[in-house]
């Protein structure tokens, strides 16, 4: 009789790694590791998603909100493949994921065998961290110990395979012996700090500057403190790309909010009007966003010296943690005084405020997305984390969601993969049980797969110690995001066999599963329905029929181009008179002048 199996020894060292959580889908290929699960008593708890890529997009919300290592399992040659986006979305994002995946027995390799897949061939790039195959008993600890190590060390995926023969066979501790390698468990990470003289110079840069201007991407989210510092030394606006969106509160006058084609104004004038940059902890892709070649001297801060100097020409690159080297610049800065550049960015920031205010308010047939975000946005909760899905609810997401303090959220950022939005909601509810989370999904992910997720929440939601887990549908039955991008960019009108989507009930699927299910056609019930669905007692699914005429306008886009945009496709698209009706009415705010805030959102009529 087998003692314990390499599979029991798996999950006792995943334990020892203080993993609680694997998200995962069975198969053949595991069956070694499913039944030491049960032998296990379920620990570390196996999170059953409903297809590999889910479990996959779970593990990476659950890595983006606790911190820790997101730990995922599947089987052998489909199962495997499955995985793939999910860690693709991982190593984009720089999240440590942990991959374990089946493989056909040793004995059938290289025949052919039914699912039998070259896995390493498969994983080489998404795992390139660490990946590779546990052939005997004696391999396991020095491999997954690697796999965790390099997942946290290099924020990204690591897979270890695992044939289903291996898993079965008695496991057998490696020996103080020639070619065989021990391990051990645990790592005590350095704190990164850069090196003075490069402080020096860059502390030059920044007080030369009159005109400031800070991007704080999610590399700084443990700096929160020394960015705001800095920013007041140096009289600074601050700017965030969209993993950043959680690092500072949008309560601070000078926070100007995301950046690029789904970004503010403020943020937008802050890159084309400053001086000199300060880029930390970002290696946001789109250049056009950032100043003008030559227009600013720049220093960045990464901890990564492959994402340092990789998107502008700075003047001083610093290898560094985050907080450490600001707390390193901070005495060499000079307290610049308040004057137009800070109070213009401020004023900016409050004008576009009301701007978005007023845009929301606009009436369209029969909601208006941007609604939907900016009632919820002065209800949620202190401690609320929220995810958003790609498409256009990443529009609204990123420019009406105000974030205070403590709030997180994310999104699929670089690999911006369609589906994750609802995933990433249950991994965060693993993550931070209770903590409420709110998701906005699109209908076209939605069908994609968070219909099939419903079923996973259902399963697991009376486990969590907060059960609110809503998830906001933006229903239009237009696959929206993909249908401006045809118009804006390719000049074509909407293609109508490609972008319809067909009609789904999707509060009325949620209540069949007996979860909550509000269903909402009018603008003036979106507040009473977001705070019904807060004070549930478990998940709600919030239908919101949503205009697909609302444009996502960029924030560099002037009146005149919107315009003629909608001149443009008056001739060939279905939607033609929609789109030239909101879109002039909604760019047209920014150039009116605006009510209070507050007088804006308590009139129901025409927005103006």
């Amino acid at each position: 009789m087998v003692g314990q199996t390499v599979a029991d020894y798996l999950l006792d060292r995943l334990r020892d790694w203080g993993v609680e959580t694997v998200f995962g889908y069975p198969g053949d290929g595991i069956n070694g590791l499913v039944a030491a699960w049960g032998e296990a008593d379920n620990r570390p708890k196996f999170v059953q998603a409903r297809h590999e890529e889910m479990a996959a997009f779970e593990a990476v919300g659950y890595a983006k909100f606790s911190g820790k290592v997101g730990v995922c399992a599947a089987t052998s040659g489909p199962g495997a493949i499955h995985l793939l986006n999910g860690l693709y979305d991982a190593k984009l994002d720089h999240v440590p994921v942990v991959a374990i995946v089946g493989q056909t027995a040793r004995s059938a390799m290289g025949g052919s065998y039914q699912q039998e897949v070259d896995l390493h061939a498969l994983f080489k790039d998404v795992a390139g961290a660490f990946l590779e195959t546990v052939n005997v008993p004696e391999q396991l600890p020095n491999v997954l110990d690697r796999a965790m190590r390099a997942a946290m060390d290099q924020r990204a995926p690591a897979a270890l395979i695992i044939p289903s023969d291996v898993q079965e066979l008695e496991y057998s501790a490696p020996q103080h012996a020639f070619k065989q390698v021990p391990s051990s468990l645990g790592v005590e990470w350095p704190t990164t700090a850069p090196d003075a003289e490069a402080v020096r110079r860059a502390a030059e840069v920044l007080n030369a500057g009159e005109k400031v201007a800070i991007l704080a991407g999610a590399g700084s989210r443990g700096a929160r403190g020394e960015v705001m510092q800095a920013a007041e030394i140096l009289q600074a606006g601050v700017a965030k790309p969209l993993l950043g969106k959680d690092v500072l509160s949008d309560d601070l006058p000078y926070v100007t909010g995301s950046i690029g084609l789904l970004g503010t104004r403020p943020s937008y004038e802050l890159m084309k009007e400053c001086d000199t940059l300060l880029i930390v902890g970002s290696s946001f892709p789109y250049t056009q966003f950032l100043p003008e070649f030559g227009q600013a001297r720049a220093v960045q801060i990464d901890i990564d010296a492959k994402f340092v100097g990789l998107r502008y020409p700075n003047e001083v690159n610093l290898v560094g943690d985050a907080a450490s080297t600001i707390r390193a610049l901070i005495p060499l800065l000079e307290q610049k005084e308040r004057g137009k550049w800070r109070e213009g960015i401020e004023s900016g920031v409050a004008r576009w405020q009301e701007t978005m205010t007023a845009e929301a308010m606009v009436d369209a047939e029969p909601v208006n997305p941007m609604r939907l975000f900016h009632e919820c946005s002065d209800r949620l909760p202190d401690n609320a984390i929220v995810t958003a899905d790609s498409g256009s609810s990443a529009n609204w997401y990123a420019r009406h969601l105000r974030f205070r303090e403590q709030m997180r959220g994310s999104l699929s950022g670089t690999l911006a993969t369609m589906g994750p939005g609802v995933p990433y909601g249950i991994g965060a509810k693993f993550a931070c049980p209770d903590r409420p989370v709110i998701a906005f999904v699109g209908d076209g992910a939605m069908q994609m797969n968070g219909l099939a997720e419903l079923i996973t929440i259902k399963r697991y939601w009376p486990e969590w110690e907060d059960p609110r887990l809503i998830i906001a549908v933006l229903h239009n039955n237009d696959l929206n995001q993909v249908t401006w991008e045809l118009r804006a960019m390719g000049g074509a009108p909407k293609f109508t066999e490609s972008q319809s989507l067909p009609e789904v009930d999707y509060a009325g699927f949620a209540r069949s599963l007996g979860l909550g299910g509000i269903s909402v056609d009018k603008p003036e019930e979106i507040g009473a329905a977001w705070e019904q669905a807060l004070m549930a007692a478990g998940p709600v699914v919030l239908d919101v029929r949503c205009d697909p005429n609302v444009p996502p306008i960029p924030p560099h886009a002037t009146f005149e181009q919107a315009k003629d945009t909608a001149a443009a496709l008056i001739k060939g698209d279905e939607d033609r008179s929609g789109i030239v009706k909101q879109g002039l009415k909604t760019k047209i705010q920014e150039f009116l002048p605006h009510k209070d805030a507050k007088d804006a959102k308590d009139d129901q009529g025409d927005g103006a």
